[in-house]
Protein backbone atom coordinates (compact mmCIF):
# COMPACT_ATOMS: atom_id res chain seq x y z
CA UNK A 1 0.00 0.00 0.00
CA UNK A 2 1.41 3.38 -0.98
CA UNK A 3 0.12 6.06 1.37
CA UNK A 4 3.16 8.34 1.21
CA UNK A 5 2.19 10.51 -1.71
CA UNK A 6 -1.21 9.71 -3.20
CA UNK A 7 -1.73 11.79 -6.32
CA UNK A 8 -4.93 11.39 -8.30
CA UNK A 9 -6.52 13.89 -10.59
CA UNK A 10 -9.64 14.90 -12.49
CA UNK A 11 -9.78 17.38 -15.32
CA UNK A 12 -12.36 20.10 -15.99
CA UNK A 13 -12.36 22.60 -18.82
CA UNK A 14 -9.97 24.98 -17.06
CA UNK A 15 -8.25 23.02 -14.29
CA UNK A 16 -6.94 19.62 -13.22
CA UNK A 17 -8.21 18.87 -9.73
CA UNK A 18 -5.81 16.71 -7.75
CA UNK A 19 -5.35 15.62 -4.14
CA UNK A 20 -2.08 15.06 -2.30
CA UNK A 21 -0.62 15.06 1.21
CA UNK A 22 0.11 18.30 3.01
CA UNK A 23 3.75 19.40 3.21
CA UNK A 24 5.23 22.18 5.40
CA UNK A 25 5.41 24.56 2.43
CA UNK A 26 1.59 24.46 2.25
CA UNK A 27 1.21 26.43 5.50
CA UNK A 28 0.96 29.93 3.97
CA UNK A 29 -1.30 28.62 1.19
CA UNK A 30 -3.61 26.96 3.72
CA UNK A 31 -3.63 30.10 5.83
CA UNK A 32 -4.54 32.29 2.85
CA UNK A 33 -7.34 29.94 1.75
CA UNK A 34 -8.82 29.70 5.25
CA UNK A 35 -8.71 33.46 5.81
CA UNK A 36 -10.50 33.96 2.50
CA UNK A 37 -13.18 31.42 3.41
CA UNK A 38 -13.99 32.15 7.07
CA UNK A 39 -17.33 33.79 6.30
CA UNK A 40 -18.83 30.68 4.72
CA UNK A 41 -16.80 27.84 6.31
CA UNK A 42 -16.88 28.97 9.96
CA UNK A 43 -20.64 28.41 10.16
CA UNK A 44 -20.14 24.66 9.70
CA UNK A 45 -16.53 23.98 10.78
CA UNK A 46 -15.50 25.28 14.18
CA UNK A 47 -11.75 25.07 13.50
CA UNK A 48 -12.19 27.82 10.88
CA UNK A 49 -12.24 30.61 13.46
CA UNK A 50 -12.18 34.38 12.86
CA UNK A 51 -8.79 34.48 14.63
CA UNK A 52 -7.29 31.63 12.56
CA UNK A 53 -3.55 32.26 12.23
CA UNK A 54 -0.53 31.09 10.29
CA UNK A 55 0.56 29.31 13.46
CA UNK A 56 -2.68 27.29 13.30
CA UNK A 57 -1.80 26.22 9.76
CA UNK A 58 1.70 25.21 10.78
CA UNK A 59 0.38 23.28 13.78
CA UNK A 60 -2.22 21.46 11.68
CA UNK A 61 0.32 20.35 9.09
CA UNK A 62 2.69 19.12 11.79
CA UNK A 63 -0.10 17.17 13.48
CA UNK A 64 -1.32 15.86 10.14
CA UNK A 65 2.08 14.33 9.39
CA UNK A 66 1.91 12.42 12.68
CA UNK A 67 -1.66 11.37 11.96
CA UNK A 68 -0.61 9.93 8.60
CA UNK A 69 2.27 8.06 10.22
CA UNK A 70 -0.11 6.60 12.81
CA UNK A 71 -2.82 5.95 10.20
CA UNK A 72 -5.48 7.72 12.26
CA UNK A 73 -6.30 10.50 9.78
CA UNK A 74 -5.53 11.22 6.14
CA UNK A 75 -5.91 14.85 5.07
CA UNK A 76 -5.32 16.02 1.52
CA UNK A 77 -4.67 19.30 -0.22
CA UNK A 78 -7.08 19.88 -3.09
CA UNK A 79 -5.20 21.73 -5.80
CA UNK A 80 -5.22 22.63 -9.47
CA UNK A 81 -2.10 21.07 -10.95
CA UNK A 82 -2.23 23.36 -13.98
CA UNK A 83 -1.65 26.50 -11.92
CA UNK A 84 -0.69 25.18 -8.50
CA UNK A 85 -3.72 26.86 -6.92
CA UNK A 86 -4.64 25.71 -3.40
CA UNK A 87 -8.37 24.92 -3.67
CA UNK A 88 -9.27 23.48 -0.27
CA UNK A 89 -8.99 20.23 1.62
CA UNK A 90 -10.64 16.82 1.86
CA UNK A 91 -9.92 14.22 4.51
CA UNK A 92 -10.63 10.89 6.15
CA UNK A 93 -10.94 10.78 9.94
CA UNK A 94 -12.26 8.57 12.74
CA UNK A 95 -10.78 5.61 10.89
CA UNK A 96 -12.02 2.28 12.23
CA UNK A 97 -9.78 -0.48 10.91
CA UNK A 98 -11.73 -3.27 12.57
CA UNK A 99 -15.01 -2.41 10.88
CA UNK A 100 -13.34 -0.74 7.89
CA UNK A 101 -15.09 2.62 7.87
CA UNK A 102 -14.16 6.28 8.24
CA UNK A 103 -15.63 9.76 8.19
CA UNK A 104 -15.16 11.93 5.11
CA UNK A 105 -15.10 15.73 5.24
CA UNK A 106 -14.30 18.52 2.80
CA UNK A 107 -14.20 22.25 2.22
CA UNK A 108 -13.38 24.44 -0.79
CA UNK A 109 -12.08 28.00 -0.60
CA UNK A 110 -14.67 30.65 -1.35
CA UNK A 111 -13.56 31.79 -4.78
CA UNK A 112 -13.52 28.20 -6.13
CA UNK A 113 -16.92 26.99 -4.95
CA UNK A 114 -19.64 25.93 -7.40
CA UNK A 115 -17.13 24.68 -10.00
CA UNK A 116 -17.18 20.93 -9.34
CA UNK A 117 -14.02 21.03 -7.20
CA UNK A 118 -15.56 19.46 -4.09
CA UNK A 119 -17.26 16.59 -5.93
CA UNK A 120 -14.05 15.78 -7.80
CA UNK A 121 -11.97 15.81 -4.61
CA UNK A 122 -14.50 13.74 -2.64
CA UNK A 123 -14.53 11.12 -5.39
CA UNK A 124 -10.73 10.93 -5.36
CA UNK A 125 -10.58 10.67 -1.57
CA UNK A 126 -13.18 7.90 -1.68
CA UNK A 127 -11.09 6.04 -4.26
CA UNK A 128 -8.07 6.30 -1.98
CA UNK A 129 -10.06 5.05 1.02
CA UNK A 130 -11.48 2.05 -0.81
CA UNK A 131 -8.42 1.06 -2.82
CA UNK A 132 -5.49 1.98 -0.59
CA UNK A 133 -6.94 1.68 2.91
CA UNK A 134 -9.40 -1.13 2.29
CA UNK A 135 -12.32 0.84 3.72
CA UNK A 136 -15.78 -0.57 3.03
CA UNK A 137 -17.83 2.41 4.20
CA UNK A 138 -17.41 6.18 4.36
CA UNK A 139 -19.76 8.33 6.42
CA UNK A 140 -20.59 11.95 5.64
CA UNK A 141 -22.30 13.87 8.43
CA UNK A 142 -23.75 17.15 7.20
CA UNK A 143 -25.89 19.74 9.03
CA UNK A 144 -29.35 19.78 7.46
CA UNK A 145 -28.98 23.49 6.67
CA UNK A 146 -25.69 23.02 4.80
CA UNK A 147 -27.31 22.72 1.39
CA UNK A 148 -24.07 23.11 -0.59
CA UNK A 149 -22.35 20.20 1.15
CA UNK A 150 -25.43 18.03 0.83
CA UNK A 151 -25.46 18.74 -2.90
CA UNK A 152 -21.84 17.61 -3.19
CA UNK A 153 -22.52 14.41 -1.24
CA UNK A 154 -25.47 13.49 -3.42
CA UNK A 155 -23.62 14.41 -6.62
CA UNK A 156 -20.89 11.85 -5.91
CA UNK A 157 -23.47 9.13 -5.19
CA UNK A 158 -23.61 9.15 -1.38
CA UNK A 159 -26.77 7.51 -0.08
CA UNK A 160 -29.07 9.26 2.41
CA UNK A 161 -29.46 7.08 5.49
CA UNK A 162 -31.38 9.34 7.84
CA UNK A 163 -31.43 12.46 9.98
CA UNK A 164 -29.72 12.39 13.36
CA UNK A 165 -31.51 14.78 15.70
CA UNK A 166 -29.44 17.24 17.77
CA UNK A 167 -26.28 15.54 16.48
CA UNK A 168 -24.06 18.63 16.13
CA UNK A 169 -23.32 21.57 18.43
CA UNK A 170 -22.16 24.56 16.39
CA UNK A 171 -21.63 27.98 17.95
CA UNK A 172 -23.79 27.07 20.91
CA UNK A 173 -26.72 25.85 18.80
CA UNK A 174 -27.86 22.28 18.27
CA UNK A 175 -28.28 21.09 14.69
CA UNK A 176 -29.86 18.02 13.17
CA UNK A 177 -27.47 16.29 10.76
CA UNK A 178 -27.98 14.21 7.65
CA UNK A 179 -26.09 10.92 7.65
CA UNK A 180 -24.98 9.81 4.19
CA UNK A 181 -22.67 7.00 3.20
CA UNK A 182 -20.49 5.77 0.37
CA UNK A 183 -19.50 2.14 -0.13
CA UNK A 184 -17.33 0.74 -2.93
CA UNK A 185 -20.36 -0.33 -4.93
CA UNK A 186 -21.54 3.28 -5.10
CA UNK A 187 -18.67 4.00 -7.44
CA UNK A 188 -19.27 2.50 -10.86
CA UNK A 189 -18.00 -1.02 -11.58
CA UNK A 190 -15.99 0.48 -14.43
CA UNK A 191 -14.12 2.70 -12.00
CA UNK A 192 -12.76 -0.32 -10.17
CA UNK A 193 -11.83 -2.09 -13.38
CA UNK A 194 -10.29 0.83 -15.26
CA UNK A 195 -8.99 3.22 -12.62
CA UNK A 196 -9.70 6.90 -11.91
CA UNK A 197 -10.51 7.73 -15.54
CA UNK A 198 -13.82 5.87 -15.36
CA UNK A 199 -15.04 8.12 -12.55
CA UNK A 200 -15.42 11.08 -14.91
CA UNK A 201 -19.10 10.31 -15.40
CA UNK A 202 -19.66 10.50 -11.64
CA UNK A 203 -18.40 14.09 -11.43
CA UNK A 204 -19.23 15.44 -14.87
CA UNK A 205 -15.55 16.14 -15.44
CA UNK A 206 -13.35 15.02 -18.30
CA UNK A 207 -10.25 13.20 -17.17
CA UNK A 208 -6.49 13.45 -17.10
CA UNK A 209 -4.28 10.45 -16.59
CA UNK A 210 -3.63 9.26 -13.06
CA UNK A 211 -0.11 9.77 -11.75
Amino acid sequence: MNTHNPAHNRRSEDMVVRIRRFVPADAPLLYEAVRESIAHVNRWMLWCRPDYSLADSLRFIEQDAAAWDNEVRHSFVIHDSLRGTFLGSVGLSAIDKLHQFANLGYWVRTRWTNRGVASAAVTLAAQFAFRELGMQRLELLVPVENVASLHVAKKVGAKHEGILRNRLLLHGKRHDAVLLSLIPQDLSDESHAEGPEALATRTDLSTAAAV
